[in-house]
């Protein structure tokens, strides 16, 4: 392996910590949308470092665990996922910056960023857009689909500050100007985010209208070549407005799989 490729492979299991092997947040299986059960699992809670289960190998590279140390939940196949994307872009010259909605604790971001300056790309910028405080709080207002979920109850766990990702960012030595913040609300930062053209756009925002506001306010400025990437296309109000807005513009570029949810495709018009 040259040294490029043990340089992100190692970035990669530090990103999803398959090094010191965390434990998981909840136990694999468990229903997080049950407010009461969750809530055991707060650290606050009494006993709920005991209650999380063990470390899976297998979960943790299929991102199918919330870690409570590693940096990403996405797994490797999705972190393979926007490497092989970067790549792309990079050897067809794709224009355009990078960006995640819905962040996190930076991980995908950092890989991006590990990516570009490994190739020794200084002209493309990666934005995280993130509310730095978990999923909007749903309301009477809020999309059907998003009140069944009631995310929000678990931004205990979903929510990471901006000061963390920085410092996260910086743990890496990847915190530079190419790399830009955008905290809010996706419906209030990014119809006005400083963002000309995309090679790569990253959605990760769980919620119907968090899919949704990504897509009307960054789908038209990613480029021809250029790749979109859903993370949450097994969550059916993720799912339904990929679909409505791709029915909508006639998108008919094919949905390919990454994992058990993740998809993207690639824009050719």
């Amino acid at each position: 392996m040259d040294t490029y490729s043990l340089y992100v492979d190692l970035i990669k299991k530090v990103l999803s910590n398959t090094i010191y092997e965390d434990r998981p947040t909840f136990p694999y299986g468990m229903n997080v949308l049950d407010k009461t059960q969750a809530d055991t699992m707060r650290p606050d809670a009494e006993g709920s470092a005991e209650k999380r289960g063990t470390f899976d190998v297998d979960h943790r590279e299929a991102g199918l665990d919330v870690p409570s140390v590693a940096h990403t939940m996405i797994g490797r196949r999705r972190l393979d996922n926007i490497q092989e994307c970067v790549e792309q872009v990079l050897r067809d010259s794709v224009p355009g910056d990078f960006i995640e909605t819905g962040v996190w604790r930076g991980g995908a971001c950092i890989l991006m960023r590990a990516l570009l300056k490994a190739h020794g790309v200084e002209d493309r910028n990666v934005w995280l857009a993130d509310s730095f405080t978990g999923v909007p709080v749903t309301s009477e207002e809020s999309h059907p689909l998003d009140q069944d979920m009631q995310f929000h109850n678990l931004n205990w766990v979903l929510g990471c500050s901006e000061e963390q990702v920085r410092e996260n960012f910086t743990r890496y030595g990847l915190l530079d100007d190419l790399v830009k913040f955008l905290p809010g609300m996706f419906a209030d930062t990014l119809p006005t985010a400083p963002i000309d053209k995309l090679a790569i756009l990253r959605m990760d925002g769980d919620l119907y209208e968090s899919t949704m506001d990504a897509l009307v306010n960054l789908y038209p400025k990613l480029s021809v070549g250029g790749f979109a990437i859903i993370d949450d296309y097994a969550i059916p109000a993720c799912k339904q407005a990929v679909h409505d807005y791709r029915d909508k513009h006639g998108i008919e570029e094919p949905i390919e799989t990454v994992d058990v949810t993740g998809v993207y495709w690639r824009r050719k018009h």
